[in-house]
């Protein structure tokens, strides 16, 4: 893997390609026959196990229950909500014949849950007793994609989705909220990536919401990302679909609804946000493996080698820490150190006949390259310590990152000059029209990402009306 490994472009040079090499020699993905689809291989998939089920437990621990909803969506149903399924339309597909027969309704392939899901609804809900619905859907989606790339943008993806029903709408306000820290949490504490938060601008609402929230990661080449979004519906899918119930005054009223959701695509965040010349590097929190277990033997010394490397990785296992040991026998312990590198694993353990002498084992970081030598009796202690400092420093890198490509701009020149040069978000005051928003994008091919909880207020750089702050930039 050693010459593999020096073949992998450098990330500043050419991060298009870094990442798609990336993505395929650190065995995440492969594509699939049909444009847009990937084989999540393995050790991808174990990375997103890691996220999911910190994820679980946290829609778990604020009362949210998992439940599953059907994968074909009759049109009919789509057509209830006239925004919505605009909004989606060009990114359906849809199934036509069933075994040879030609369907008598058109039936889409879910590329979200809420139209099917308020048929359901419709039918559970009765009382206010019946609320709130606190239900969340673990699935994979359809979307007709025409520029696909591996997690950033497929075609099928797996993902969640939150659906709730509130009987106030200062109740839905409160759960789209919350559910916005949730995820705002998880990217923080799980993922050790930074993430900002706030609303969408209009234009970019999710189809049918009546505000839309959102978390921003910026990526390691400057391009944002929008990791996960919460929706505050409204009454607009439970008056399309006509769901009702009783109030505590007897009156037969619509509630409010909430949808929320994050994917896959989170897979290619890790990799934009921590990845380097070398390869992935994984927090500890979702690293499938913490720390693997290098044995360096030679001639005479390799079966006592092997032996005290199985019996370290017995010892080190029952501690908590996710382990591996390599004991592979075709590869150089080089070729090793930079197959574990790729791979992302936070922590090496090198183990050599001079190092068993000692009762000793050399510790070597993924997030900053530093070796230390340690005690063979206070490994499992030290180990767990690093775990938390790699995790740490690794979000301190991150934020260090985005702090330093966020820029304010002056004038529209310079916001355009940033743009191009620099990438990264520029805060800028926005007067609120699409007009200007549309210009700039047009412009630029900058976005408005977020709009900040605290705005300030300014001139908008393009049309010199009285605008309010907002973050731009050009995303995946």
């Amino acid at each position: 893997m050693t010459e593999a490994v020096e073949k992998l472009v450098k990330k500043s040079e050419d991060p298009s390609r870094w990442y798609l090499q990336l993505v395929r020699m650190a065995k995440l993905a492969d594509y699939g026959p049909v444009r847009g689809t990937f084989a999540i291989r393995p050790y991808g998939f174990e990375i997103w196990e890691r996220v999911q089920r910190d994820l679980d437990d946290r829609f778990k621990a604020t009362g949210h229950r998992n439940a599953y909803f059907p994968l074909l969506i009759p049109e009919s149903y789509l057509k209830k909500e006239a925004e919505h399924v605009e909004g989606f339309d060009p990114e359906l597909a849809w199934v036509t014949i069933g075994g040879r027969e030609e369907l008598e309704e058109r039936l889409a392939i879910r590329p979200t849950s809420e139209s099917i899901i308020c048929d359901f609804y419709r039918n559970w809900i009765q009382s206010y007793r019946d609320l709130p619905i606190l239900i969340n859907q673990w699935c994979n989606v359809l979307r007709w994609e025409k520029v696909t790339r591996p997690f950033l943008r497929t075609s099928e993806f797996l993902w969640q989705e939150g659906h709730t029903v509130h009987a106030t709408a200062q109740e839905a306000r409160e759960e789209t909220l919350r559910m916005l820290g949730v995820y705002r949490d998880c990217f923080y504490e799980a993922m050790a990536i930074p993430v900002l938060t706030g609303a969408k601008s209009p234009s970019e609402r999710f189809a049918g919401a009546v505000e839309t929230y959102t978390c921003e990661g910026l990526m390691g080449d400057g391009r944002a990302l929008q990791a996960a979004t919460s929706h505050d519906l409204g009454q607009n899918f439970a008056r399309a679909f006509d769901i009702t119930f009783l109030d505590e005054n007897q009156d037969r009223v619509h509630p409010y609804q909430t949808s929320w959701g994050f994917s896959t695509r989170t897979i290619g965040g890790l990799i934009l946000v921590h990845g380097d010349d070398r390869g992935l590097r994984l927090p500890p929190r979702i690293a499938p493996t913490q720390a693997v277990i290098v044995p360096i033997w030679r001639g005479k010394n390799k079966g006592e080698v092997r032996r005290e490397a199985e019996a370290l990785y017995t010892e080190l296992k029952d501690s908590g820490i996710r382990m591996e040991v390599d004991l592979d026998e075709e590869h150089s312990p080089g070729w090793k150190f930079n197959e574990h590198e790729l791979r992302g694993v936070p922590v090496r353990v090198e183990l050599g006949p001079r190092d068993i002498e000692k009762g000793q084992a050399v510790l070597v970081r993924r997030d900053t390259g530093e070796k230390e030598f340690v005690g063979r009796k206070e490994l499992a202690e030290k180990l767990e310590g690093l775990m938390g400092e790699i995790q740490e420093n690794m979000l301190r890198q991150a934020e260090t990152f985005r702090e330093e490509n966020t820029r304010r701009a002056e004038s529209y020149e310079e916001f355009k000059e940033i743009i191009a040069r620099e990438r990264g978000f520029v805060v800028a005051p926005w007067d609120g029209t699409e007009e200007t928003e549309q210009k700039i994008k047009e412009d630029t091919r900058a976005t408005i990402r977020l709009l900040p909880f605290e705005r300030e207020e300014g001139k908008d750089l393009v049309s010199g009306r009285p605008g309010r702050t907002a973050i731009f930039a050009r995303a995946y």
